[in-house]
Parts: C-alpha cells; structure tokens; sequence
C-alpha cells in the first residue's frame, strides 16, 4: 500500500493529494472522487527487481449523485513460481530434483471508497475501507483491516488543499501459520527459523498534506503544480526526522496541451542514505512521465523507481483510464 498506483501521479512524484480527481483518487485521496462527471475504471501493470515481482491494479468509480461517490479497487503485490528447495537433499545425501516445488508470496489490498461533499462550500470528505490479505505459499496467510480518511479544498481562485490521512486506527494484519508447513524448513538452514515468527503485524498511520495551483497560459496550455508533504509517525531516514514524526516533500508539475498530450515530472522521497564508509548521502527519487488521452481513454506511462529510497531499479509504469461514456 505504500507504492502508489496510476502511472500519471508516478510522473509527478506522487504530489497529486491535493489535485486527484478521477478513479484513481480513491487511491490518493478518496474525496477527489466528487469531481468525477461519469463512471470510470483503471488498470495499471508495473515489473519490480528486474521482472522478479508483478505489482497491478485495477479499480472502478462512480458518482451516486450530486453529492457522493463510490470506488472499489484491487492491488497485487506478488513473487510467483519461487522454488523450495529445503527438501532438495534426501536423508541419504542423494539429490532429487522431484523434491522441488514451487509456490507464490503475494499481497492483496481490496479497497470500498467513498466520498461526498461537505456543507461548506469547496470542502469534500472522502474515506477507505480496506481489507489485506498476504499469503506464502502453504506456509503462512494473513488477513488485516484499516481505514483512511482524508479532505480537499478547492478554493476560487484556483488553490487547491488536500489532507490524506492513512490507517487512521492503525491498521493490523493477523497471520495465521501452518505448523506442519514450517516444521519442514525449520531445519533447512542452520540456526535460522527455529522459532515462529509474531503473528500480528501492525502498520501505523501516515499523513500527506498538499497544495496546488493551475496556470493556464494563451488557453492552449494548461500547468498543474503541486508540493506535498509526506510524513510518518516514526523515526525514520526521511530528510526531515525525529523521534516521533518524520517526514519528506514531493514536487510535481503537469504540462497539458488542449486536454490531448501532458508532459510530467516531479521530484521526492528525500531521503537520508548510508554510504559504505559511513557517510550519510541525501537520496530522492525523480519522477518522469507522458500522458495522452482521446475520447475518453487515457493512456499514460512513467519512468520512474517505484521502490522508493533510491535503492530499487528504475521501472516502466504504463496505466490505462477509460471514461464509461465511451461504450455509451
């Protein structure tokens, strides 16, 4: 849940809390959904270390009226057709390859959003409701809850404000293991896996906080930017870091030309980076994108590295967005 989705936010460095406004906002921050005019889905694929993980998504929104809105989105985070090889060696020394087996570690969020607008003029809420489910292989699976809550602002002239406040109650993940399973990879390796791992994980909350505003210059042209704040309840290398919150900014931009082309790119995830003879190094990591769109499909690609931190291999994000009022 921490990599993001839609190709187009990827290309600004994930500053789009405050500017969201299609499906892909009940992801960023669900009360964007208020803007959307008609239904709405979207697909997104992305390769991780190199083809080794698959990480997809897909997600549908509709307005139920003038004043609220409704989206439902999956991702799946998974290594597939990893070998176990514990069971490789016989008791006898003898190698057998039939021994072999394979099995996938993957997560799965499934997320009911909604949104709705606020008595106050230019004010929207929004929520999630999610539920994860992480499975490895016969070995052990979980399920987990946690909500979202967040809020934009639109103001007249122009600015935009959004709050995305995530796992709010603290969201808690309860695995479940097979004993059996484990008991047969207890002993492959000397010293390690001995014991049961805990069985309840917890994730706690995270807030990221934005302000944007749209220049429009000889109407042909239109330069959407925005500057977040990303911050997390926790000590971490963030550029920004303390023992109770820590935190690092985004930038991102938008070119679009008569609502066809869009030039992206933006810059974030500042952070401060180990070096081998102990130095710290600030790391960030840059965003790169193109977008396209024609009655009512939206097709967008991002280079950028989705493992954030600087340390994972840069990857090709393509996302696909379709207007329900195309098959209409």
């Amino acid at each position: 849940m921490n990599i993001g989705v839609d190709a187009a936010a990827f290309g600004m460095a994930n500053s789009v809390v405050a500017t969201t406004n299609d499906v892909n906002a009940a992801y960023w921050n669900p009360a964007g959904l208020m803007e959307l005019e008609d239904n709405q889905i979207s697909l997104m694929h992305a390769s991780y270390f190199a083809n080794i993980a698959n990480y997809d998504y897909i997600a549908g929104a509709m307005p139920l009226d003038r004043e609220s809105a409704v989206a439902f989105s999956v991702i799946r985070f998974g290594v597939d057709n990893i070998m176990n090889t514990t069971q490789l060696i016989e008791e006898d020394g003898q190698i057998n390859y039939d021994n072999i087996s394979y099995f996938s570690a993957a997560d799965y969020a499934f997320t009911l959003s909604y949104a709705r607008n606020l008595p106050l003029e230019g004010f929207r809420y929004g929520v999630n409701a999610k539920v994860i489910r992480r499975v490895i292989g016969k070995f052990a699976n979980s399920w987990g809850f946690g909500f979202d809550a967040s809020i934009q602002f639109e103001g007249d002239n122009g600015w935009k404000f959004g709050a995305m406040a995530r796992d709010i109650t603290t969201t808690y993940n309860t695995w479940s293991i097979d004993e059996d399973e484990y008991s047969s990879v207890q002993g492959a390796i000397e010293g390690q896996n001995q014991e049961l791992p805990e069985t309840t994980e917890i994730t706690i909350p995270k807030l990221q906080l934005g302000v944007a505003k749209t220049f429009t210059i000889h109407y042909d042209f239109d330069i959407k930017t925005e500057l977040d704040m990303h911050m997390r309840f926790a000590q971490t290398n963030d550029i920004i870091s303390t023992s109770s919150v820590s935190a690092t900014p985004s930038f991102g931009f938008e070119v679009g030309y008569i609502d066809l082309v869009y030039l992206r790119g933006g810059v974030g995830n500042f952070q401060n980076v180990e070096q081998f003879d102990n130095s710290t190094k600030v790391g960030f990591q840059p965003g790169f994108g193109v977008g396209f769109q024609y009655k009512g499909i939206h097709l967008d690609y991002a280079f950028t590295d989705i493992g954030d931190q600087s340390v994972a291999l840069y990857s090709n994000v393509f996302s696909l967005k379709i207007d329900w009022s195309l098959f209409r």
